[in-house]
């Protein structure tokens, strides 16, 4: 069936074009049961296997700040971490990615995905992104917070990411060589950005 792979900055959509892909090509959309797996495969409590997982800010912030330590974006300094072999929690979700393509495919929302299953050839990479400013206003829009709290929100999550993809795939995640299909999904709306990653899946083969 196949994978796509959805690498999504913060405020560009992704939370809800993901899943709306999966939908339309058939697929199953991987999100919460990922970490799930690797919690039940570590022996260790969901919600610290959560904690850990590429998708969640806060939590990425941590892991990020248990391999040294990092800059705070809103003041101060992270200190170093005392998480238990933070590795192990890429590791196996490496491992469940794998199986997932291997499998019954679907669609993954982040996850440094594109970069884990980057030498497979029965699945298509994504970028959703946008200028800044722009994806600020649209987190804006859709999370209805002040809008300095979701600055600090996204200037975290993209320090974040970067910094996880850096350290453990040494490569930047923004970067277009990683993607078969880059979008501004600032700009277009998310019904056409979806109908454009479904397009592109089938053309591959992938999808039912």
């Amino acid at each position: 069936m196949g994978v796509v792979t959805v690498s999504a900055s913060f405020g560009s959509g992704g939370a809800e074009i993901a899943p709306a892909v999966a939908e339309r090509l058939g697929l199953p959309f991987h999100d919460r049961v990922i970490p799930a797996r690797v919690a039940g495969r570590l022996g260790v409590p969901v919600a610290e296997a959560e904690a850990n997982d590429e998708t969640i800010t806060r939590g990425l912030w941590r892991l990020v700040s248990s391999l040294g330590t990092m800059p705070d974006p809103v003041g101060g300094v992270l200190p170093t971490s005392t998480l238990p072999d933070e590795r192990a929690y890429r590791v196996q979700t490496e491992k469940v990615l794998g199986e997932i393509a291997a499998g019954p495919g679907g669609v993954v929302l982040g996850r440094a995905a594109a970069m884990v299953l980057r030498d497979r050839p029965d699945v298509l990479h994504v970028r959703l992104d946008g200028p800044p400013e722009r994806r600020l206003a649209a987190a804006v829009a859709h999370l209805h917070r002040p809008v300095d709290e979701v600055r600090r929100e996204r200037d975290a999550a993209d320090r974040a990411r970067e910094a996880y993809v850096r350290h453990f795939y040494r490569c930047d995640p923004a970067d277009a060589h990683h993607y078969q299909l880059v979008v501004d999904s600032t700009v277009l709306p998310h019904d056409a950005v979806v109908d454009l990653v479904v397009t592109a899946a089938r053309s591959l083969g992938i999808g039912g």
